[in-house]
């Protein structure tokens, strides 16, 4: 499993949280404290929004910790909102197309999870992504191909909404395949005004999620950053974390969105 950090909030360095911490993502890359292997060495991503409306996106095949350009850019990129990420592969190819966040537009997308048994719906679940939105798809992951299909399903709109119709899509081509293992999907997805945050699996067991808001400013982090602990509040299982400008961070269901679907 992979491991997460997304910010927005008034712009600093990404190096404040990427690299500074005592437990920052870099940190994490090496010493994972709550992710089932305590390596995420199969590269890692950075996104980020600046001055214009689509992000920034600088990703790498190398391990985190020993990539020298990664800390240099922290260093001097300063955002508003920005994604980290750091790659435990679960079984595609490690390459920088297939490291995370993804980028479509305005939108960025990183995700920690997996499609239980994906090589035997990968086909189909491809099929679902429109010719207009699968041209944009340059890796082999399961993640990219979720965030497409969330695309198509109006991530534009209500990316909640959209999450809860592509996971119940997912589910229903793996029923159909006779996939017993689970699909897992702790994701964030930003528009570059707006964050959105995901902890939800099919069996009740989804990776870990924490945030705390603080002075105007939120953060989302696989794991804490740092040891205090008063500070962090955990996503609740089955839940969205929506974080829209200009309005207070909710908490919504996403088990109860996803039952609201037509099958």
């Amino acid at each position: 499993m992979c491991r997460f950090l997304a910010y927005r909030g008034e712009p600093i360095f990404l190096t404040d949280l990427v690299c500074a911490p005592s437990h920052s993502l870099v940190h994490q890359s090496l010493h994972a404290a709550e992710a089932k292997t305590e390596t995420n060495g199969d590269g890692f991503g950075l996104g980020w929004y600046g001055e214009r409306s689509v992000p920034g996106l600088y990703r790498e095949v190398r391990p985190a910790w020993s990539d020298e350009n990664l800390r240099s850019l922290c260093d001097q990129v300063r955002s508003r909102l920005f994604f980290a990420h750091v790659r435990a592969s679960t079984g595609t190819a490690t390459t920088r197309a297939n490291c995370h966040p993804f980028a479509n537009g305005r939108h960025l997308f990183m995700h920690n999870g997996q499609i239980g048994g994906y090589h035997r719906i990968k086909r189909r679940l491809e099929a679902l992504i429109p010719d207009e939105l699968y041209d944009a798809r340059v890796g082999t992951t399961d993640s990219e191909a979720i965030f497409l299909l969330a695309v198509a399903n109006g991530l534009s709109n209500d990316p909640v909404d959209a999450m809860a119709r592509t996971l119940k899509q997912v589910r229903s081509l793996m029923a159909e395949a006779g996939i017993e293992e689970a699909l897992k999907f702790t994701a964030a997805v930003a528009d570059g005004e707006s964050l959105w945050a995901f902890r939800w699996s099919c069996d009740g067991q989804p990776p870990t999620l924490y945030f705390r808001e603080a002075e105007g400013s939120l953060l989302v982090v696989s794991e804490p950053i740092d040891k205090d602990a008063s500070t962090w509040r955990e996503v609740p299982k089955g839940c969205s974390l929506v974080a829209r400008a200009g309005a207070a961070t909710q908490v919504r269901c996403l088990n109860e969105t996803m039952a609201q679907i037509a099958a």
